[in-house]
């Protein structure tokens, strides 16, 4: 008898252990963000449920890191308590703040995932106003048995490669290696790119004390055609993620504005965060807060590339730097950023990394401005007649090489040197905004990695993923 009531209890706990708490479905809403630099207006492209189970924590839901651009919460529509919300930045969230956006309209595919509800819920969107504070901006409401949901599954892209398996996906931060440009034959030089940017992602502090907590995978989906587009060079290529050189105007800024292609693809691998690995040597990259970042494989400066473009996806890292040409327009009125490791420094007394400042450090914080820009405004006019006269790629190589050495010294050299403060010069601008320290891998190109803020920064989004 009590055999027969242990087999009872023991085939009660395996159907509640696949049945009750088993990983909800991922749910995707596909949505147009249609506007200018002054409005923007949104309509639901499609409902999908993705082929895999949701890959995160179902008890660490909520983001109270108060990151992005935009801001999302899934409501249940009976309680009005919140099941799901991220912060994020987009495509479009880059552009409005370009010249172009002050005089054409643009849309752009964009998409929020989540656990599927199993009961009507409002996806409510929001975004920062002047001042930095989130209002909503749009909101839709999903009926988990609406039978227009698309259930189907895309074409698979290929097999799933385990790069690196550390534990259930629900403990682990997800990190999937896209490569697009890379034909079917090139397949093995693709799974040989991605382990090896995996290693040296696990080689950089903060991420090689936590290498633990993170599962890699990798998809590779077969190109017709070997590379990716460059229309400054006339290069065009039907690539399966879309990706691109020249994104905004810029000749080194690498994105993808096919998000249904990549979104497909993605959602037959576990994944949180994305790097786009794309098949090509000319410099360049990118990164976007929550939606991707992308790095050219064969450049030689792919190591910081990969790792300063990855910091702006996974952890909302600002740009440090402020002497190279970028496709924004600077803000007509400072307000304290969003990014954890810039500052306007409005008011010096509340410095929000104030408690890493290091003792009889000056805040703000003196430091060998007016020679490196200098310098930086000389290398920037020979970086330019370079790309003009196209020149191989191996001219450009030296001159960041020429550059990296020059920084090197004069950064690590100066007074305050590896000590944290607030040093003005960050986020495009020369003047008005500041970074933590002297140098940081979000600054140079120089092999100091991240500095004490952008460390910490990275460890909270890891603990917002893991136990």
């Amino acid at each position: 008898m009590r055999l027969k009531f242990f087999f009872i209890l023991l085939a009660v706990l395996v159907f509640m252990s696949n049945n009750v708490f088993s990983a909800p479905a991922t749910m995707r809403l596909d949505y147009y963000h249609t506007g200018n630099a002054s409005h923007e207006v949104f309509s639901v492209d499609r409902i999908v449920i993705e082929p895999l189970p949701w890959p995160g924590n179902v008890h660490k839901t909520l983001d109270d890191t108060n990151l992005g651009k935009y801001y999302f919460e899934v409501i249940d529509r009976q309680t009005n308590r919140v099941l799901y919300s991220r912060g994020f930045a987009s495509v479009f969230g880059e552009w409005e703040t370009t010249d172009e956006a002050k005089t054409a309209h643009r849309t752009f595919q964009e998409s929020v995932r989540f656990p599927a509800p199993v009961e009507p819920v409002q996806v409510i969107l929001k975004k920062r106003d002047p001042r930095n504070a989130f209002q909503q901006i749009w909101s839709v409401v999903i009926d988990p048995h609406d039978s227009t949901i698309d259930t189907a599954k895309p074409p698979a892209p290929g097999p799933l490669l385990e790069i690196q398996k550390s534990g259930d996906s629900a403990d682990k931060v997800d990190f999937l290696i896209l490569g697009d440009g890379y034909t079917v034959a090139e397949r093995p030089k693709f799974e040989k790119d991605a382990r090896r940017l995996a290693d040296l992602l696990f080689a950089t502090p903060p991420f090689k004390e936590h290498r633990r907590d993170f599962n890699v995978w990798a998809l590779c989906p077969a190109a017709a055609e070997s590379g990716i587009s460059r229309p400054s060079t006339g290069i065009h290529r039907r690539s399966p993620l879309g990706a691109s050189y020249d994104a905004f105007g810029s000749e080194r800024y690498i994105l993808t504005f096919e998000n249904r292609a990549f979104r497909d693809i993605a959602s037959w691998a576990p994944y949180e965060f994305v790097e786009i690995l794309v098949n090509g040597r000319t410099y360049g990259g990118g990164g976007i807060f929550g939606l991707y970042s992308t790095v050219a494989a064969d450049s030689l400066w792919s190591p910081y590339v990969f790792i300063h473009e990855f910091g702006h996806h996974f952890a909302g890292l600002a740009d440090e730097y402020y002497t190279s040409p970028v496709a924004y327009e600077t803000p007509a009125h400072r307000v304290e950023p969003w990014e954890p490791n810039v500052t306007a420094l409005l008011d010096p007394d509340h410095l929000k990394w104030k408690d890493l400042v290091s003792p009889g450090t000056p805040v703000p914080t003196p430091w060998n401005k007016e020679a490196f820009e200098k310098y930086s405004r000389e290398i920037q006019q020979r970086r330019l007649q370079i790309r003009r006269d196209r020149r191989p790629e191996p001219e450009m190589d030296a001159l960041f090489q020429e550059e990296k050495a020059h920084e090197t010294e004069l950064l690590g050299t100066d007074k305050y040197s590896g000590k944290v403060g607030a040093f003005e010069g960050a986020l495009y601008e020369a003047k008005g905004y500041y970074r933590p320290q002297t140098d940081c891998i979000m600054f140079t190109r120089d092999d100091v990695g991240f500095c004490a803020v952008c460390r910490r920064a990275i460890e909270r989004i890891i603990a917002l993923y893991t136990p």
